[in-house]
Protein backbone atom coordinates (compact mmCIF):
# COMPACT_ATOMS: atom_id res chain seq x y z
CA UNK A 1 0.00 0.00 0.00
CA UNK A 2 1.33 3.76 -0.49
CA UNK A 3 0.29 6.59 1.20
CA UNK A 4 0.65 10.20 -0.30
CA UNK A 5 1.13 13.02 1.73
CA UNK A 6 -0.29 16.17 2.10
CA UNK A 7 2.60 17.93 -0.71
CA UNK A 8 1.74 14.71 -2.71
CA UNK A 9 5.29 12.64 -1.68
CA UNK A 10 4.94 8.61 -2.08
CA UNK A 11 5.02 7.23 1.29
CA UNK A 12 5.05 3.14 2.14
CA UNK A 13 2.26 2.40 4.74
CA UNK A 14 3.00 0.01 7.33
CA UNK A 15 0.71 -2.60 8.43
CA UNK A 16 0.04 -2.63 12.18
CA UNK A 17 2.49 -5.66 12.80
CA UNK A 18 5.51 -4.38 10.99
CA UNK A 19 4.84 -1.09 13.06
CA UNK A 20 4.80 -2.82 15.97
CA UNK A 21 7.84 -4.93 15.17
CA UNK A 22 9.79 -2.07 13.66
CA UNK A 23 9.20 -0.10 17.35
CA UNK A 24 10.47 -3.00 19.18
CA UNK A 25 13.40 -3.32 17.17
CA UNK A 26 15.02 -0.01 18.11
CA UNK A 27 17.21 -0.25 20.85
CA UNK A 28 16.26 3.56 21.75
CA UNK A 29 12.61 3.15 22.65
CA UNK A 30 11.80 1.81 26.13
CA UNK A 31 8.58 2.58 27.88
CA UNK A 32 5.15 1.87 30.12
CA UNK A 33 2.00 1.12 28.93
CA UNK A 34 -1.11 2.30 31.03
CA UNK A 35 -4.45 0.87 29.59
CA UNK A 36 -7.48 1.44 31.61
CA UNK A 37 -11.31 0.34 30.07
CA UNK A 38 -10.91 -1.83 27.08
CA UNK A 39 -8.20 -4.48 28.01
CA UNK A 40 -4.65 -4.20 27.02
CA UNK A 41 -5.12 -3.85 23.67
CA UNK A 42 -2.35 -1.62 22.25
CA UNK A 43 0.59 -3.23 24.24
CA UNK A 44 -0.64 -6.85 23.24
CA UNK A 45 0.52 -5.55 19.68
CA UNK A 46 4.34 -5.26 20.77
CA UNK A 47 3.81 -8.87 22.68
CA UNK A 48 2.37 -10.41 20.11
CA UNK A 49 4.76 -9.43 17.01
CA UNK A 50 8.17 -9.89 19.37
CA UNK A 51 11.31 -8.44 20.35
CA UNK A 52 8.87 -6.70 23.64
CA UNK A 53 11.51 -6.99 25.97
CA UNK A 54 13.74 -4.36 24.53
CA UNK A 55 10.85 -1.65 24.30
CA UNK A 56 8.30 -2.70 27.45
CA UNK A 57 9.40 -1.27 30.89
CA UNK A 58 5.84 -2.17 32.57
CA UNK A 59 2.68 -2.96 31.05
CA UNK A 60 -0.25 -2.39 33.54
CA UNK A 61 -3.73 -1.48 34.11
CA UNK A 62 -6.35 -0.34 36.95
CA UNK A 63 -9.50 -1.11 36.67
CA UNK A 64 -10.66 -0.38 39.94
CA UNK A 65 -11.75 3.15 40.49
CA UNK A 66 -9.81 2.93 44.10
CA UNK A 67 -6.54 1.34 42.46
CA UNK A 68 -6.87 3.86 39.92
CA UNK A 69 -7.25 6.90 42.61
CA UNK A 70 -4.29 5.27 44.70
CA UNK A 71 -1.87 5.44 41.90
CA UNK A 72 -2.86 8.72 39.97
CA UNK A 73 -4.99 10.47 41.97
CA UNK A 74 -8.76 11.41 42.10
CA UNK A 75 -10.34 12.32 38.75
CA UNK A 76 -13.73 13.73 38.10
CA UNK A 77 -14.27 11.14 35.45
CA UNK A 78 -12.09 8.55 34.79
CA UNK A 79 -12.95 8.65 30.73
CA UNK A 80 -11.33 11.84 30.44
CA UNK A 81 -8.37 13.93 30.02
CA UNK A 82 -7.83 15.06 33.41
CA UNK A 83 -7.36 10.87 34.37
CA UNK A 84 -5.17 10.44 31.12
CA UNK A 85 -2.25 13.50 31.38
CA UNK A 86 -2.45 12.18 35.15
CA UNK A 87 -1.47 8.48 33.82
CA UNK A 88 1.20 10.22 31.49
CA UNK A 89 2.63 12.19 33.95
CA UNK A 90 2.79 9.67 36.91
CA UNK A 91 4.62 6.98 34.73
CA UNK A 92 6.84 8.68 32.60
CA UNK A 93 8.04 10.49 36.12
CA UNK A 94 8.57 7.28 36.98
CA UNK A 95 10.20 5.74 34.54
CA UNK A 96 13.05 8.53 34.43
CA UNK A 97 13.66 8.61 37.64
CA UNK A 98 14.15 5.10 37.87
CA UNK A 99 16.21 4.27 34.87
CA UNK A 100 17.62 7.73 33.55
CA UNK A 101 20.86 6.82 35.38
CA UNK A 102 21.34 3.48 33.72
CA UNK A 103 20.14 3.86 30.27
CA UNK A 104 19.24 7.59 29.85
CA UNK A 105 22.64 8.43 27.45
CA UNK A 106 20.99 5.94 24.80
CA UNK A 107 17.47 5.45 25.71
CA UNK A 108 14.75 7.78 24.79
CA UNK A 109 11.97 6.75 27.42
CA UNK A 110 8.48 6.84 26.62
CA UNK A 111 4.79 6.38 28.34
CA UNK A 112 1.88 5.56 26.22
CA UNK A 113 -1.65 5.52 27.90
CA UNK A 114 -4.93 5.03 27.44
CA UNK A 115 -8.80 5.67 29.54
CA UNK A 116 -11.61 4.46 27.74
CA UNK A 117 -14.72 3.62 27.73
CA UNK A 118 -15.69 0.25 25.43
CA UNK A 119 -18.73 -0.95 24.95
CA UNK A 120 -20.93 -2.48 27.80
CA UNK A 121 -22.93 -5.61 28.21
CA UNK A 122 -26.11 -3.49 27.61
CA UNK A 123 -24.88 -1.64 25.09
CA UNK A 124 -25.66 2.05 26.79
CA UNK A 125 -22.63 3.94 27.13
CA UNK A 126 -21.19 6.69 25.04
CA UNK A 127 -17.94 4.64 23.40
CA UNK A 128 -14.65 6.98 23.25
CA UNK A 129 -11.71 7.29 25.18
CA UNK A 130 -8.53 9.45 25.40
CA UNK A 131 -5.07 8.15 24.35
CA UNK A 132 -1.83 10.19 24.85
CA UNK A 133 2.22 9.38 24.40
CA UNK A 134 4.56 11.36 26.19
CA UNK A 135 8.20 10.81 24.89
CA UNK A 136 11.68 11.95 24.54
CA UNK A 137 12.21 12.38 20.54
CA UNK A 138 16.29 11.95 21.27
CA UNK A 139 18.39 10.63 24.36
CA UNK A 140 18.08 13.44 27.52
CA UNK A 141 15.83 15.62 24.98
CA UNK A 142 12.69 17.11 26.55
CA UNK A 143 9.97 15.85 26.76
CA UNK A 144 7.04 16.01 24.06
CA UNK A 145 3.42 14.93 23.95
CA UNK A 146 0.74 13.90 21.67
CA UNK A 147 -3.31 13.47 22.91
CA UNK A 148 -6.30 12.20 21.14
CA UNK A 149 -9.63 11.66 22.01
CA UNK A 150 -11.60 8.91 19.96
CA UNK A 151 -14.89 7.83 19.46
CA UNK A 152 -15.28 3.88 18.81
CA UNK A 153 -18.49 3.28 16.24
CA UNK A 154 -18.05 -0.59 16.18
CA UNK A 155 -21.14 -2.19 17.34
CA UNK A 156 -19.44 -5.00 19.39
CA UNK A 157 -16.78 -4.37 21.89
CA UNK A 158 -14.28 -6.77 20.47
CA UNK A 159 -14.20 -4.55 17.19
CA UNK A 160 -13.73 -1.51 19.47
CA UNK A 161 -11.06 -3.03 21.20
CA UNK A 162 -9.88 -4.26 18.04
CA UNK A 163 -9.41 -0.87 16.61
CA UNK A 164 -8.17 0.79 19.50
CA UNK A 165 -5.18 -1.22 19.13
CA UNK A 166 -4.38 -0.26 16.11
CA UNK A 167 -4.91 3.49 16.19
CA UNK A 168 -2.47 2.92 19.71
CA UNK A 169 -0.03 1.64 17.49
CA UNK A 170 -0.18 4.40 14.68
CA UNK A 171 0.08 6.42 17.20
CA UNK A 172 3.30 5.70 19.07
CA UNK A 173 4.78 4.49 15.74
CA UNK A 174 3.99 8.30 14.32
CA UNK A 175 5.29 9.58 17.48
CA UNK A 176 8.97 8.00 16.53
CA UNK A 177 8.84 8.10 12.98
CA UNK A 178 6.74 10.75 12.09
CA UNK A 179 7.40 13.55 14.80
CA UNK A 180 9.11 16.14 12.32
CA UNK A 181 6.35 15.89 9.96
CA UNK A 182 2.91 16.29 11.96
CA UNK A 183 1.18 16.43 9.17
CA UNK A 184 1.90 12.71 8.15
CA UNK A 185 1.56 11.69 11.52
CA UNK A 186 -1.96 12.72 11.54
CA UNK A 187 -2.82 11.09 8.49
CA UNK A 188 -1.36 7.72 9.57
CA UNK A 189 -3.59 7.47 12.91
CA UNK A 190 -6.33 5.72 10.77
CA UNK A 191 -3.94 3.51 8.55
CA UNK A 192 -5.98 -0.29 8.49
CA UNK A 193 -8.84 1.37 9.95
CA UNK A 194 -11.61 3.71 8.62
CA UNK A 195 -14.27 6.27 9.98
CA UNK A 196 -16.63 4.24 10.04
CA UNK A 197 -15.09 2.29 12.62
CA UNK A 198 -13.07 5.07 14.73
CA UNK A 199 -13.63 9.31 14.90
CA UNK A 200 -11.08 11.38 15.99
CA UNK A 201 -12.44 14.73 17.06
CA UNK A 202 -9.23 16.16 18.99
CA UNK A 203 -5.33 16.30 18.72
CA UNK A 204 -2.98 18.38 20.70
CA UNK A 205 0.81 18.56 19.95
CA UNK A 206 2.69 19.55 22.82
CA UNK A 207 6.63 19.96 24.11
CA UNK A 208 10.06 20.48 22.46
CA UNK A 209 9.34 18.25 19.34
CA UNK A 210 6.02 20.05 18.26
CA UNK A 211 6.83 23.50 19.73
CA UNK A 212 6.69 25.01 15.94
CA UNK A 213 3.23 23.31 15.42
CA UNK A 214 0.16 25.35 15.26
CA UNK A 215 -2.51 23.01 16.76
CA UNK A 216 -5.29 25.07 14.95
CA UNK A 217 -3.85 23.91 11.83
CA UNK A 218 -3.92 20.14 13.45
CA UNK A 219 -7.46 20.32 14.13
CA UNK A 220 -8.09 21.24 10.29
CA UNK A 221 -6.12 18.80 9.37
CA UNK A 222 -8.87 16.29 11.31
CA UNK A 223 -11.73 17.83 9.55
CA UNK A 224 -10.09 17.91 6.07
CA UNK A 225 -8.53 14.64 6.39
CA UNK A 226 -12.20 13.00 7.20
CA UNK A 227 -10.61 11.86 10.33
CA UNK A 228 -13.87 13.79 12.02
CA UNK A 229 -16.79 15.63 10.94
CA UNK A 230 -16.01 18.67 13.22
CA UNK A 231 -12.99 20.24 15.45
CA UNK A 232 -13.07 22.92 18.19
CA UNK A 233 -10.03 25.26 19.84
CA UNK A 234 -10.87 28.17 22.18
CA UNK A 235 -9.77 31.23 21.52
CA UNK A 236 -6.44 31.82 22.86
CA UNK A 237 -5.80 29.00 20.30
CA UNK A 238 -6.33 25.57 22.91
CA UNK A 239 -7.46 22.83 21.29
CA UNK A 240 -11.27 21.97 22.71
CA UNK A 241 -12.97 18.72 22.60
CA UNK A 242 -16.20 19.35 21.37
CA UNK A 243 -18.37 17.08 24.09
CA UNK A 244 -16.56 17.80 26.83
CA UNK A 245 -17.07 21.75 25.65
CA UNK A 246 -20.69 21.48 25.40
CA UNK A 247 -21.66 19.08 28.28
CA UNK A 248 -24.74 20.46 29.61
CA UNK A 249 -24.74 24.02 27.88
CA UNK A 250 -26.71 25.37 25.38
CA UNK A 251 -25.49 26.01 22.28
CA UNK A 252 -25.72 29.27 20.10
CA UNK A 253 -23.56 28.84 16.52
CA UNK A 254 -22.93 32.04 13.98
CA UNK A 255 -22.19 30.11 10.21
CA UNK A 256 -20.24 32.70 8.32
CA UNK A 257 -16.38 33.48 6.14
CA UNK A 258 -15.38 35.85 9.28
CA UNK A 259 -13.00 37.41 6.66
CA UNK A 260 -12.74 39.13 8.49
CA UNK A 261 -15.16 39.24 11.59
CA UNK A 262 -17.39 42.50 11.34
CA UNK A 263 -19.35 44.58 13.59
CA UNK A 264 -22.57 42.53 12.19
CA UNK A 265 -21.62 39.32 13.07
CA UNK A 266 -20.90 40.22 17.14
CA UNK A 267 -24.24 41.85 16.73
CA UNK A 268 -26.19 38.72 15.42
CA UNK A 269 -24.58 36.88 18.26
CA UNK A 270 -25.97 39.40 20.62
CA UNK A 271 -29.46 39.83 19.46
CA UNK A 272 -29.61 36.02 19.21
CA UNK A 273 -28.49 35.32 22.46
CA UNK A 274 -30.84 37.87 24.13
CA UNK A 275 -33.86 35.97 22.42
CA UNK A 276 -32.53 32.77 22.95
CA UNK A 277 -31.27 33.31 26.95
CA UNK A 278 -35.24 34.35 27.19
CA UNK A 279 -36.48 30.59 26.62
CA UNK A 280 -37.89 29.32 29.78
CA UNK A 281 -36.20 26.06 28.64
CA UNK A 282 -32.26 28.19 28.55
CA UNK A 283 -32.86 31.00 31.51
CA UNK A 284 -30.55 30.50 33.66
CA UNK A 285 -28.48 28.27 32.05
CA UNK A 286 -24.92 28.52 30.30
CA UNK A 287 -25.08 29.45 27.09
CA UNK A 288 -22.04 28.32 24.49
CA UNK A 289 -21.97 31.04 21.94
CA UNK A 290 -19.25 29.74 18.68
CA UNK A 291 -18.60 30.77 15.20
CA UNK A 292 -18.17 27.90 12.87
CA UNK A 293 -16.32 27.95 9.74
CA UNK A 294 -17.35 24.96 7.09
CA UNK A 295 -15.14 23.43 4.95
CA UNK A 296 -17.07 24.39 1.62
CA UNK A 297 -16.40 27.69 2.77
CA UNK A 298 -12.09 27.64 3.34
CA UNK A 299 -12.50 25.14 0.32
CA UNK A 300 -14.70 28.25 -1.57
CA UNK A 301 -11.40 29.22 -4.28
CA UNK A 302 -10.02 25.60 -4.42
CA UNK A 303 -7.64 24.46 -2.05
CA UNK A 304 -7.83 25.61 1.58
CA UNK A 305 -4.71 28.51 1.94
CA UNK A 306 -3.44 27.98 5.26
CA UNK A 307 -2.65 31.77 5.52
CA UNK A 308 -6.09 32.93 5.20
CA UNK A 309 -7.58 30.47 7.65
CA UNK A 310 -5.35 31.41 10.35
CA UNK A 311 -5.95 35.30 9.60
CA UNK A 312 -9.64 34.36 9.92
CA UNK A 313 -8.94 32.08 13.06
CA UNK A 314 -6.68 35.10 14.47
CA UNK A 315 -9.87 37.66 13.78
CA UNK A 316 -12.40 35.20 15.35
CA UNK A 317 -10.20 34.88 18.68
CA UNK A 318 -9.78 38.26 19.37
CA UNK A 319 -13.38 38.74 19.53
CA UNK A 320 -12.89 35.87 21.99
CA UNK A 321 -14.78 33.34 20.19
CA UNK A 322 -14.32 29.45 20.20
CA UNK A 323 -13.92 28.58 16.44
CA UNK A 324 -16.14 25.32 15.25
CA UNK A 325 -14.43 23.91 12.24
CA UNK A 326 -17.11 21.25 10.16
CA UNK A 327 -17.64 19.72 7.73
CA UNK A 328 -21.58 20.08 7.65
CA UNK A 329 -22.92 22.38 4.69
CA UNK A 330 -26.41 21.27 5.27
CA UNK A 331 -27.79 22.88 8.90
CA UNK A 332 -29.10 19.53 9.71
CA UNK A 333 -26.40 17.91 9.68
CA UNK A 334 -24.76 20.68 11.49
CA UNK A 335 -27.69 19.92 13.97
CA UNK A 336 -27.73 16.17 14.49
CA UNK A 337 -24.25 16.94 15.18
CA UNK A 338 -24.46 19.38 17.75
CA UNK A 339 -27.25 17.10 19.28
CA UNK A 340 -25.54 14.44 19.95
CA UNK A 341 -22.94 16.62 22.34
CA UNK A 342 -25.99 18.08 24.29
CA UNK A 343 -29.33 17.24 25.67
CA UNK A 344 -29.74 21.71 26.02
CA UNK A 345 -31.55 24.04 23.74
CA UNK A 346 -29.59 24.55 20.21
CA UNK A 347 -30.16 27.54 17.94
CA UNK A 348 -28.49 28.94 14.77
CA UNK A 349 -28.47 32.31 13.87
CA UNK A 350 -28.38 33.71 10.26
CA UNK A 351 -29.08 36.69 8.12
CA UNK A 352 -32.52 36.48 6.31
CA UNK A 353 -30.55 35.87 3.47
CA UNK A 354 -29.21 32.98 4.68
CA UNK A 355 -32.85 31.85 5.94
CA UNK A 356 -34.49 32.40 2.40
CA UNK A 357 -31.87 30.25 0.70
CA UNK A 358 -32.44 27.56 3.14
CA UNK A 359 -35.98 27.25 1.39
CA UNK A 360 -34.47 26.57 -1.98
CA UNK A 361 -35.06 23.12 -2.46
CA UNK A 362 -32.21 22.18 -4.27
CA UNK A 363 -30.03 21.78 -1.74
CA UNK A 364 -32.05 18.91 -0.90
CA UNK A 365 -32.44 17.08 -4.09
CA UNK A 366 -30.75 14.25 -2.80
CA UNK A 367 -32.54 13.52 0.05
CA UNK A 368 -35.54 10.84 -0.63
CA UNK A 369 -37.74 12.92 1.24
CA UNK A 370 -36.44 16.15 -0.04
CA UNK A 371 -36.94 19.81 1.85
CA UNK A 372 -39.18 17.90 4.14
CA UNK A 373 -37.03 15.21 5.16
CA UNK A 374 -34.18 17.88 5.72
CA UNK A 375 -36.53 20.09 7.72
CA UNK A 376 -37.60 17.12 10.13
CA UNK A 377 -33.92 16.81 10.89
CA UNK A 378 -33.23 20.21 11.31
CA UNK A 379 -36.06 20.98 13.61
CA UNK A 380 -36.52 17.60 15.41
CA UNK A 381 -35.25 19.11 18.90
CA UNK A 382 -36.98 22.23 18.74
CA UNK A 383 -33.84 24.09 17.46
CA UNK A 384 -34.25 27.65 16.96
CA UNK A 385 -33.18 29.82 14.04
CA UNK A 386 -32.76 33.28 14.65
CA UNK A 387 -33.38 35.57 11.82
CA UNK A 388 -31.06 38.77 11.81
CA UNK A 389 -32.68 41.14 9.23
CA UNK A 390 -30.69 42.76 5.86
CA UNK A 391 -31.52 45.93 3.63
CA UNK A 392 -33.07 44.96 0.28
CA UNK A 393 -30.05 45.86 -2.12
CA UNK A 394 -32.53 46.72 -4.80
CA UNK A 395 -35.27 48.63 -2.80
CA UNK A 396 -33.29 49.51 0.52
CA UNK A 397 -36.30 47.97 2.15
CA UNK A 398 -35.73 45.73 5.66
CA UNK A 399 -36.07 42.24 5.13
CA UNK A 400 -37.29 40.35 7.93
CA UNK A 401 -39.58 36.83 7.93
CA UNK A 402 -42.06 39.33 7.60
CA UNK A 403 -41.45 40.09 4.03
CA UNK A 404 -38.99 36.86 3.26
CA UNK A 405 -39.60 36.35 -0.38
CA UNK A 406 -40.03 32.23 -0.59
CA UNK A 407 -41.16 29.58 -2.99
CA UNK A 408 -45.09 30.14 -3.03
CA UNK A 409 -45.41 26.02 -2.65
CA UNK A 410 -43.53 26.35 0.47
CA UNK A 411 -45.04 29.39 2.32
CA UNK A 412 -47.47 26.91 3.98
CA UNK A 413 -44.24 25.20 5.29
CA UNK A 414 -42.38 28.69 6.20
CA UNK A 415 -45.55 30.11 8.27
CA UNK A 416 -45.92 26.47 9.66
CA UNK A 417 -42.22 27.08 11.18
CA UNK A 418 -42.72 30.55 12.28
CA UNK A 419 -45.90 30.02 13.98
CA UNK A 420 -44.19 26.97 16.25
CA UNK A 421 -41.35 29.33 16.79
CA UNK A 422 -38.67 27.54 15.23
CA UNK A 423 -37.95 30.27 13.20
CA UNK A 424 -38.12 34.23 14.43
CA UNK A 425 -36.83 37.32 13.86
CA UNK A 426 -34.02 39.20 16.49
CA UNK A 427 -35.16 42.23 18.23
CA UNK A 428 -33.16 45.59 19.11
CA UNK A 429 -30.43 45.30 15.66
CA UNK A 430 -28.34 47.96 15.46
CA UNK A 431 -29.41 49.61 12.36
CA UNK A 432 -25.46 51.23 11.42
CA UNK A 433 -24.35 47.10 11.35
CA UNK A 434 -26.94 46.77 8.45
CA UNK A 435 -25.30 48.15 5.40
CA UNK A 436 -21.75 46.31 6.77
CA UNK A 437 -21.18 43.10 3.97
CA UNK A 438 -17.53 41.26 4.74
CA UNK A 439 -16.89 41.77 0.78
CA UNK A 440 -17.39 45.22 0.84
CA UNK A 441 -14.98 45.44 3.99
CA UNK A 442 -12.28 43.03 2.28
CA UNK A 443 -12.04 45.11 -0.16
CA UNK A 444 -11.82 48.40 1.13
CA UNK A 445 -9.00 46.92 3.22
CA UNK A 446 -7.13 45.52 -0.20
CA UNK A 447 -7.46 49.03 -1.74
CA UNK A 448 -6.52 50.79 1.36
CA UNK A 449 -9.69 52.53 2.11
CA UNK A 450 -9.52 52.85 5.64
CA UNK A 451 -13.32 53.28 6.49
CA UNK A 452 -12.98 49.67 7.06
CA UNK A 453 -11.44 50.26 10.79
CA UNK A 454 -15.49 51.47 11.66
CA UNK A 455 -17.20 48.40 10.36
CA UNK A 456 -14.89 46.08 12.32
CA UNK A 457 -14.60 45.28 16.17
CA UNK A 458 -11.33 47.61 17.24
CA UNK A 459 -9.54 44.32 18.22
CA UNK A 460 -9.92 43.15 15.25
CA UNK A 461 -8.67 46.37 13.33
CA UNK A 462 -5.57 45.84 15.38
CA UNK A 463 -5.35 42.13 14.60
CA UNK A 464 -5.24 42.73 10.88
CA UNK A 465 -2.99 46.13 10.71
CA UNK A 466 -0.72 44.37 13.51
CA UNK A 467 0.14 40.96 11.08
CA UNK A 468 -1.90 42.59 7.45
CA UNK A 469 -3.76 39.98 7.24
CA UNK A 470 -6.30 40.40 3.95
CA UNK A 471 -3.78 42.24 2.11
CA UNK A 472 -3.93 44.85 4.26
CA UNK A 473 -0.72 47.61 3.64
CA UNK A 474 0.36 49.54 5.77
CA UNK A 475 1.61 51.90 3.55
CA UNK A 476 -1.97 52.75 2.35
CA UNK A 477 -2.43 54.20 6.45
CA UNK A 478 -0.37 57.35 5.26
CA UNK A 479 -2.76 58.02 2.52
CA UNK A 480 -6.05 60.46 3.21
CA UNK A 481 -9.46 60.03 1.61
Amino acid sequence: MIRKSLQQKPLETLDTHQKALEVNLDPRRYGTFAEIGAGQEVVRWFFRVGGAAGTIAKSMSAYDMKVSDAIYGRASRYVCRERLEAMLDYEHKLNIDRLKEQRGDTTTFFTFANTVSARNFHGTNACHGWIGIKFQAHPQDEDSQIILHVKMLDDEAALQQEALGIVGVNLIHGAFALHHEPELLVASLLDELSTSRIEIDMIEFSGIAFRHVDNRLMSLRLVELGLSGAAMFAADGTVLQPSEYFYRKAILVERGSFRPVCNVNLDMLRCANEKFSKLPSVAGKEVAQVMELTMNNLKAGGEIDLNDFLARADVMSACGMPVLISDYFRYFRLAAYLSSLTKEPIAITMGSGSVQELFDEQYYASLDGGILEAFGKLFKNDLKIYCYPMLSSDSGDLITCNNLQVDPQLKQLFGYLRDRGCIQDVEDHNPDCLRIRSREVLKKIKQGDMSWEKMVPEKVADVIKRKRYFDHNPEFEAIEY
